[in-house]
């Protein structure tokens, strides 16, 4: 008999991962190098592959899970994808709010700046007389003769997408709903309503994230259409979950109507998967470090919960792991809260004009790759600097990347000469800098978010953030590291340990102080009846689906809000004291009896899974080898090193670094003063010892 299997996949910038469970908690896993220019061929490349090497019959598969990078992917300009002809419908009056925005310049200094070009052209933005007043009375209905000869015109404009966004329709929809009706009568475009996408206040943010809705709605619907025809011609026949921004998968059709809601779900992959790795080992604060081949990315875990922010800028430009604030689009959708920084295993290592070294932000990504791949790189790299200082060895993913020592060394010499260094100096200063920009990721997601990284544990993956956990570690002040199993994989292990997760948001601008507990109460309770009936009519099972609520509040007269949890039944009294809480940590003070407002109402409805099982024992690919011991290069020395393998380290007890640990997916490097454990969940644990 078959057992039944679950397949995610992870298609990174410079690998694709793929991992299959099975019923019994075993683990199947597959590297290969990424197709940046069709990632969709390296999804389905790696399903067929991975079914073949593990002898996994199709219909076996009972779920696919992927992350949906190709949004992210479009706003960065990846060749090939191309966007598609939007129209913007909005109240008379209005149709310029996402060329004006905000006053918020992204470089105030810059007499030339310009903001970003809209993604809806003048020429397709239109009006429509209507009005809703702030308080949801309807004041003008929409006409049905201008909407009809609208539709005439985007019909002939062969307009593939159209937004719709009026002004307060957040408070009532009757008029954006009438049009999206009499719309269809003349035009076949799909059509998406700001109050669907984003019912909240603020019509910039509103209009923004829905018009950036519409515009992906085209692409990822192709996409998922054309990997869900490609699963089809595998033998696959089984349902498709897309990993979230906020952490939960959800279905196709919610991926492909609200797409917005996938657009970061490439990096939150990873933070889910060390929630529940801190979960299994019962520690309740830890930072997650995802270093992969391109950049990492720093997520802050309390409470086995990632933290989510509500708001994001896509397309914009990043600055030290921060977006640049006034340099993209902005979207209102729940995303795990990162930072992310480019210091991944490609990151070009250079020296400018002044003889300074610097290392990123270009990246050599899977093609070249770096020198030492001998794939025709020649810039020296992250990679290079691991190899010549002896970190990693000359065989990766158990032999099948075989390394070039001498054109990694060869590649940082060019490098050297520009610095006044040699070669090994020019390596370790770069592995200096590189944790340094990692450190500042994890500086974002705690200390700017009120948190102190010294009270946290660091859960260090992608196949190269264990060669670089410890040194980082100790730069932030962390004494504790967990690697989890299969660390290179890890993204991709990680959708199998997610809930399916639905997220909606009700947008309610009124004083905190004048609404009862029993009015709050209510709302709460017909949000989740809508939610729960809407997904049923969908053929969703939510007999054993779990609902976290909360509310976004702040002092009245504030231009910015907090969310805080709203407990069942709901207490006003508890929600302030909450508020106060979170403000004082994250702004320095509170003002204790000062009246506050609620802003949204926010439900997210959790659908438990079988989840993959940590810690099971599992078979590798990779060759046991008699340990062995090299130079390498810790603290401005070299030290005499043992290598091993992960199966070679003891079940019980310590052991000293300096030490290698190899496996085949990443390497973990355990340098002097810190020591070395199994732990429990399949996790290797490193201590820093004193002196």
């Amino acid at each position: 008999m078959n057992l039944l299997s679950r397949v995610a996949v992870d298609v990174g910038g410079t690998f694709t991962d793929a991992v299959a469970s099975n019923d019994e908690g075993e683990l199947f896993v597959l590297k290969i190098k990424s197709t940046p220019a069709a990632p969709e061929e390296g999804f389905l490349s790696a399903i067929a592959l991975l079914l073949t090497e593990n002898k996994l019959q199709p219909n076996t598969i009972t779920d696919v899970i992927h992350v949906g990078t190709i949004g992210t992917n479009l706003f960065l300009g990846q060749v090939g994808l191309n966007l598609p002809k939007v129209a913007l419908i909005a109240t008379k009056g209005f149709r310029d709010v996402v060329e004006i925005g905000r006053q918020n310049r992204s470089e105030l200094y810059n007499v030339f700046f310009q903001r970003p070009s809209p993604l809806v052209p003048r020429r397709l933005r239109f009006e429509i007389s209507e009005r809703v007043d702030a308080s949801g009375k309807r004041l003008q209905e929409v006409s049905r003769v201008d909407l009809h000869e609208l539709g005439k015109r985007l019909k002939v404009e062969n307009v593939q997408s159209i937004a719709v966004s009026f002004m307060n329709s957040y408070v009532n929809a009757e008029n954006e709903k009438e049009a999206k009706r009499i719309l269809l009568e003349e035009s076949s475009a799909p059509i998406f309503l700001s109050s669907e996408v984003d019912p909240e206040h603020r019509e910039y943010e509103r209009t923004s994230t829905t018009v950036v809705n519409a515009t992906l709605a085209p692409i990822v619907s192709k996409y998922l259409g054309s990997a869900m025809k490609g699963l089809n011609e595998l033998g696959i026949n089984c349902i498709m979950h897309i990993l979230s921004s906020a952490g939960g998968l959800v279905d196709v059709s919610e991926a492909t109507n609200r797409p917005i809601v996938t657009i970061e779900s490439g990096p939150a992959a990873g933070v889910v998967g060390a929630a529940e790795v801190a979960k299994n080992l019962g520690f309740d604060r830890v930072i997650s470090l995802d270093m992969g081949g391109t950049s990492a990315k720093a997520g802050c875990i309390v409470n086995h919960n990632p933290l989510v922010i509500p708001e994001v800028e896509v397309g914009g430009k990043v600055h030290m792991g921060r977006t640049v604030k006034g340099s993209g689009y902005p979207i209102r959708t729940p995303c795990i809260d990162l930072a992310e920084v480019s210091a991944g295993g490609g990151t070009i290592i250079w020296a400018d004009a002044a003889g300074a070294l610097n290392v990123g932000p270009i990246s050599a990504g899977a093609e070249p790759g770096p020198a030492c791949y001998g794939a025709g790189g020649k810039d020296a790299t992250v990679t290079d600097a691991n190899l010549v200082l002896g970190r990693i060895g000359t065989e990766l993913l158990g032999g099948s990347l075989r390394l070039d020592r001498v054109a990694a060394e060869e590649a940082l010499q060019r490098v050297a000469q520009r610095t006044n260094m040699d070669s090994s100096s020019v390596a370790a200063a770069s592995i200096k800098l590189v944790n340094l920009h990692m450190a500042k990721a994890v500086h974002i997601v705690s200390l700017e978010r009120g948190l102190d990284p010294r009270e946290f544990t660091l859960v260090s993956f992608g196949g190269a953030g264990p060669m670089h956990a410890a040194e980082l570690a100790e730069e932030v002040g962390i004494d504790r590291v967990i690697v989890p199993p299969w660390p290179g994989l890890f993204s991709a292990l990680s959708m199998l340990l997610s809930n399916v997760k639905y997220a909606f948001v009700k947008g309610l601008l009124a004083s905190l102080n004048e609404l009862t507990d029993g009015q709050i109460e209510q709302s709460f309770l017909s949000m989740t009846e809508d939610a729960l009936g809407g997904l049923v009519e969908r053929g969703i099972e939510t007999s054993n689906a779990s609902i976290q609520r909360s509310l976004d509040l702040r002092y009245t007269g504030q231009g910015y809000e907090i969310e805080v949890t709203a407990f069942k039944p709901f207490d006003k009294r508890e929600a302030i004291a909450r508020f106060e809480e979170k403000h004082e940590a994250v702004y320095g003070y509170r003002q204790s009896g000062e009246k506050l407002e609620v802003t949204t109402l926010r439900l997210a409805i959790i659908l438990p899974v079988a989840k993959a099982k940590l810690g099971v024992p599992q078979r590798s690919t990779l060759e046991m080898r008699i340990p062995s011991r090299r130079q390498v290069w810790f603290e401005g020395e070299w030290f005499d090193t043992q290598v091993l393998q992960r199966g070679h380290l003891p079940r019980e007890g310590v052991v000293k670094g300096p030490m290698i640990v190899e496996e085949l997916d990443s390497t973990v490097v355990v340098p002097p003063r810190w020591i070395c454990e199994n732990g429990n969940a399949g996790c290797i644990i490193l201590k820093k010892v004193e002196d």
